[in-house]
C-alpha cells in the first residue's frame, strides 16, 4: 500500500520503500530489493490517477508525475514548499500557485549520441540512468521546439569526430527563432574540424535556425536571438539564462513589480540579462549586478530599447566573493535577489545588515531560500507572502517568490 508521495515524486510505502509512478492509497505490485523498487502493476488505482499524455513517460527521466491529476499534484507541490519553510520556523501567507500549461516551455536540452551520417540520436536521459531516450515528442515543450527535433538531430550528426564527444544541445526559442548552444564536444584534441564546422553551419541554415554556438563560440548566425523583457528588447548572449516559460516569467515579474511598488531606489542582485530589471526600472532607478559580464553587457544594451525607464546602472560582480555591502545599500529601499540553486548566503548577510526596508527573494530551490530567509527574519524582517511557481511541469521541482518587510 502506498501511503504518500515523497519528495522526489515517488510513492512511499511502509518501511521506507519507494515505488515510482504511484500515488497515495494505491495497492501496487513492485519488485526489487532495498528502498527503491520497480513498479510492475497498479492493482488498485487512486481516483487521482490519470492517463499520462506522453508516450515516453516512465522511461524518460524528464517527468515524474504525469500520472497525477493536476489539482492534487499542484496541492502536493505547495504542501512541500510549506513544509520546507516550516523546517526553518518560517510562517507566511502562501498564495495560490502559478502553474505553467503544457506546451509552453521555451527551452530544453537535448543530449546527442552518434547515429548515422544523416542524423544523430537525440533526446533526454532515461530515469536514474545515463542511457538516452530518443524522443520524438515532448508535451511540456513549445510545439515549435518539438517540430525542430528532427532538424536538431541532423544538426548534431557532424559533432562526433572525437570518440569522447557527448554533445548537449541547449535550445532556446526566441523572437528570432531557435538559438542553440552546444556543449560537450571534445575540445582538447582541437575541437571540430573545418569540414565539420562547415557541415554544421550548412545544416543550421537549412533548418532556419537563428544562431548556433559551440560552448559560446559562434559557429553560425543568421539572426541575433532576442527576447522581450518588460519594455526592453534584449539581444541574448550565447547560453544566456531565461525563465523556462514566458508565462512564469510574466507572473513572477508582475509579482516582483507589485511588491516593489513605491520604491525610491531598487537593487536587482543576480540580475542576469534583466528578467526583473526592466520591469523594476519603470518604478524607480535600479542598480543591477550579476557575475556574468556577457549578461551585464546585454542588459546595458537593452536599456536603449526601452525609453521612459527611471534609470538603470549595471555592474559585473561576483556576489559570493564580493556581495553588495550594506553600506552601498544606504539609499536603497527595495532589494531583489534571484540567486542560483546554492542560494545567496553572503549577499543575504549584507541585506540583513542593511537599512533596506523590503526584500524580494526569487528562488529555484526552496531549501536554500528557507535558509537565507531565516537569516533575514533573524535580522528583523518578516516573510509576509510567498508565490509558489510551477514552471517545470510534472516534475518534483517547485520555485517561489517571497516578500520580506521590516
Amino acid at each position: 500500500m502506498i501511503t504518500a508521495v515523497a519528495g522526489e515524486g515517488d510513492g512511499m510505502a511502509g518501511g521506507g520503500v519507494y515505488v515510482p509512478f504511484t500515488l497515495a492509497g494505491e495497492q501496487v505490485l513492485a519488485r526489487g530489493g532495498g528502498e527503491r523498487r520497480e513498479l510492475l502493476e497498479v492493482l488498485r488505482p487512486s481516483p487521482e490517477r490519470v492517463e499520462p499524455p506522453c508516450p515516453h513517460f516512465g522511461v524518460c527521466g524528464g517527468c515524474a508525475l504525469q500520472h497525477w491529476a493536476h489539482g492534487p499534484y499542484l496541492d502536493w507541490k505547495v504542501g512541500r514548499l510549506r513544509t520546507t519553510l516550516a523546517r526553518e520556523r518560517l510562517d507566511a501567507e502562501i498564495l495560490p500557485a502559478f502553474a505553467a500549461a503544457p506546451g509552453t516551455r521555451r527551452r530544453f536540452a537535448l543530449h546527442a549520441r552518434r547515429g548515422d551520417r544523416d542524423a544523430a540520436r537525440a533526446g533526454y536521459k532515461a530515469r536514474k540512468s545515463w542511457d538516452l531516450v530518443d524522443i520524438e515528442t515532448c508535451p511540456i515543450s513549445d510545439p515549435r521546439l518539438v517540430a525542430a527535433i528532427p532538424a536538431l538531430k541532423r544538426l548534431a550528426a557532424p559533432l562526433f569526430e572525437h570518440p569522447k564527444s557527448a554533445p548537449t544541445l541547449h535550445v532556446t526559442l526566441t523572437a528570432a527563432g531557435l538559438d542553440i548552444d552546444i556543449t560537450g564536444v571534445e575540445a582538447r584534441s582541437g575541437g571540430l574540424s573545418a569540414d565539420a564546422r562547415v557541415e554544421l553551419a550548412e545544416r543550421a541554415g537549412e533548418a532556419g535556425f537563428a544562431r548556433v554556438t559551440l560552448a559560446g563560440e559562434a559557429a553560425y548566425m543568421a539572426r541575433q536571438p532576442k527576447v522581450r523583457l518588460g519594455a526592453a528588447t534584449v539581444a541574448l548572449p550565447p547560453g544566456a539564462f531565461l525563465q523556462a516559460t514566458v508565462g512564469a516569467e510574466a507572473a513572477m515579474g508582475a509579482f516582483v513589480a507589485q511588491a516593489a511598488a513605491g520604491a525610491a531606489r531598487i537593487a536587482d542582485l543576480y540580475c542576469g540579462v534583466g528578467t526583473f530589471t526592466f520591469r523594476l526600472a519603470e518604478i524607480a532607478p535600479v542598480h543591477a549586478a550579476d557575475f556574468a559580464p556577457a549578461a551585464i553587457q546585454a542588459l546595458n544594451a537593452g536599456v536603449a530599447t526601452a525609453p521612459g525607464l527611471k534609470g538603470v546602472t549595471a555592474e559585473g560582480r561576483d556576489l559570493v566573493r564580493r556581495p553588495v555591502l550594506a553600506e552601498e545599500l544606504k539609499k536603497t529601499d527595495v532589494a531583489v535577489f534571484d540567486p542560483p540553486r546554492a542560494g545567496a548566503v553572503e549577499q543575504t548577510a549584507e541585506l540583513a545588515r542593511s537599512s533596506v526596508a523590503r526584500v524580494i527573494g526569487v528562488s529555484c530551490n526552496p531549501a536554500t531560500f528557507a535558509r537565507d530567509a531565516r537569516a533575514l527574519v533573524d535580522a528583523g524582517f518578516t516573510l509576509e507572502r510567498v508565490l509558489p511557481v510551477d514552471q517545470f511541469l510534472w516534475s518534483a521541482h517547485v520555485e517561489l517568490v517571497g516578500v520580506f518587510s521590516r
